[in-house]
């Protein structure tokens, strides 16, 4: 059986008790991880602190052509990397090559990292002063990234911490550890040095160790806001800069107006895709009037009963199975509190078996409906193919339904309307938002960012953010001797 080992200045090391890893489609164990602790971090800080001095005089030229050579990598691996994903994660192949393209758009952002960098430089602030900012790495960065995506995430953080000069230590999910693996190779292929980048495979241990370590200068994470508001507090009082993006109750509003079809196809991608274990799914439909709300049950009832499950290697496949049997057994729990506290079972996915894959993580596209605030699968993030429809009778009243919801990461609106569309976008208290898009998540070039508890600290993830986030403000004031003397000053002076 293969042993998935940390890698550490390009060295593989498998110390550690070891975790399962199992393939979702068929229940089967294929793989085991080493799980590493306190003394595996101190081994990657080390080398990426040796590391660092060298890699952060790299001028910034020299580190975009890393981004460009990663960036072609991806492009070629791209196949390579979506079957590592599926193996481990159990994601349609499809599903896992959007990944992996969603990942890349971060790389070719840090591609512009010379121009990025650029600093203002004013001239004369006072007689003979100039004055010049710059931007400068922090040090040793770590990430701490989730099952869900196992490539994307980590490339939201790993080109932009790089590229401005940072070296990073990676702490993937031990659930799918290979893929991230793989990008460790495919970094090294592309011209990183030595040290520069660190993964370290584990749990509590591995994440206490980061968050204590007084040699990790900021610490990124993405995964549920219980674990994002530990991570934030224990990284801020030990002195880091964080960034913990926390868990999501997205909502899809669907005025009258609409095109239902295209709302109902909508949200058949954005509730089932990657059999719902994303962030940014849509777990709630709100069909504002009972005509819309039948006129739409009606529409998502058949597609998802129809929706066609399977393993990656099923090409016709739209859906996977669930990461684990723990994570198929705690979202069927979903579904059971649902129906116990009155929603209407529309389509039920629970039971689901596949000939040939018995043992395998499955459960089936489910949809409820007449689900209220006061229920638990509305109150809490689900993680799974669970769409909920809380009907409301006016606009103002799902406007206010979402903003009254503790999580804020995205929404979205459909209709023909405007005026509608304008008012959403300006009075949602929501980090990102879609018009006529089902899940708002933005390119490479924007950053990624919710609200309220599904974020905690000051800076989203990638683009302008990641920036700002991976370095800090150094303005610095000059003034040259021109010969003439004034005596003392103590003040800026015109001259």
């Amino acid at each position: 059986m293969n042993r998935i080992g940390h890698v550490i200045a390009a060295k593989n090391y498998s110390a550690g008790p070891a975790t399962p890893v199992f393939n979702p489609a068929t229940g089967e164990q294929t793989a085991e991880v080493a799980t590493g602790g306190p003394n595996e971090i101190d081994r990657a800080v080390a080398a990426a602190a040796a590391a660092f001095p060298a890699w952060a005089a790299t001028t910034p030229a020299r580190r975009a052509r890393v981004m460009y050579e990663m960036r072609r990598l991806l492009v070629a691996r791209a196949d390579s990397l979506a079957r590592a994903i599926s193996a481990e994660h159990g994601k349609t192949h499809t599903d896992a090559l959007g990944e992996v393209a969603r990942g890349q758009e971060v790389v070719e952002f840090a591609c512009g990292i010379p121009h990025l960098l650029k600093g203002s430089f004013s001239k004369n602030v006072s007689g003979g002063v100039d004055t010049h900012d710059e931007r400068q790495p922090l040090g040793v960065v770590a990430g701490i990234t989730p099952f869900n995506f196992p490539v994307m995430v980590p490339l939201w953080m790993m080109p932009m911490a790089l590229a401005c000069g940072n070296c990073f230590i990676l702490k993937p999910s031990e659930r799918d550890p290979s893929a991230p693996n793989l990008l460790h190779e495919l970094w090294r292929e592309a011209g990183l040095p030595d040290g520069v980048l660190g993964v370290v495979h584990g749990g509590k241990a591995a994440v206490d160790a980061i968050l204590d370590h007084p040699g990790i200068a900021a610490v990124s994470f993405v995964g549920s806001t219980p674990i994002a508001e530990y991570v934030y507090a224990r990284g801020a009082a030990a002195g880091k800069r964080v960034q913990a993006l926390g868990g999501a109750k997205n909502h899809l509003v669907v005025m009258p107006d609409a095109d239902l079809d295209q709302a109902a196809d909508a949200l058949m991608g954005a509730g089932y895709g990657s059999a719902g274990e994303r962030c940014m799914a849509v777990s709630v439909a709100v069909p504002v009037g009972e005509a819309t709300a039948d006129a739409l049950v009606a529409r998502l009832k058949p597609r998802v009963a129809a929706l066609k499950i399977g393993p990656a290697t099923d090409t016709t496949a739209e859906m996977g199975p669930l990461v684990t049997a723990a994570h198929r057994d705690k979202v069927t729990s979903y579904i059971d509190a649902g129906q116990a506290e009155g929603a209407e079972l529309v389509v039920d996915g629970r039971g689901l078996k596949l000939q040939g894959y018995d043992k395998g993580f499955w459960l089936g596209g489910t949809l409820l409906d007449r689900v209220t605030p006061a229920m638990r699968v509305y109150r809490e993030e689900i993680f799974g193919p669970v769409l909920s429809v809380v009907r409301a009778r006016t606009y103002d009243e799902a406007v206010g339904l979402i903003n009254a919801h503790p999580f804020a990461n995205g929404t979205a609106l459909f209709t023909r309307d405007g005026d509608a569309a304008r008012d959403f976008a300006d009075r949602i208290q929501v980090g990102m938002v879609g018009i006529n898009v089902p899940i708002p998540v933005p390119v490479g070039t924007h950053s990624f960012g919710g609200w309220k508890s599904s974020i905690f600290g000051s800076h989203g993830v990638y683009g302008p953010e990641g920036l700002h986030f991976y370095t800090r403000l150094k303005t610095v004031t000059s003034r040259w001797p021109t010969g003439v003397r004034g005596g003392a000053q103590f003040h800026f002076t015109e001259r």
